[in-house]
């Protein structure tokens, strides 16, 4: 098994920056790679970020790609989350979440495509 924690999240002005972690514990080797979610009052959960475990491949929303960045290091069990530029349109409870080597894949971007999960730690920006 394996238990996700995020932290970092708080309360930032637009335009500004935030970083949040998300520290693995419990048996991480099991973890193929890793994503970062975002879900807001009323809204579905979307995806964000995603980065292979193994390597440096990693994926992003349209609506972040370019002020986001997804890093890791394994060494540490952590997965970092940079945000730069912060939007109002940001602000959401965002969620960590890890799939386990040998499930059944499908996009990465995709709730469907893990099996563990953080509780969240929330962002919030304001004009």
């Amino acid at each position: 098994h394996v238990q996700l924690v995020e932290s970092g999240g708080g309360s930032v002005l637009a335009g500004g920056s935030l970083r949040l972690s998300c520290t693995t514990s419990g048996n991480t080797a099991s973890i193929s790679s890793m994503g970062w979610f975002r879900q807001a009052p009323g809204k579905e959960r979307e995806g964000v970020a995603y980065i292979y475990t193994g390597g440096t491949n990693t994926i992003y929303a349209d609506s972040v790609e370019g002020r986001f960045t997804i890093s890791q290091d394994n060494t540490k069990n952590t997965m970092w989350l940079q945000m730069n530029s912060l939007k109002p349109e940001d602000t959401a409870m965002y969620i960590c979440a890890a799939h386990e080597r040998g499930r059944p894949a499908f996009g990465a971007l995709y709730a469907g495509h893990y099996n563990y999960w953080g509780s969240g730690t929330q962002v919030t920006v304001s004009t």
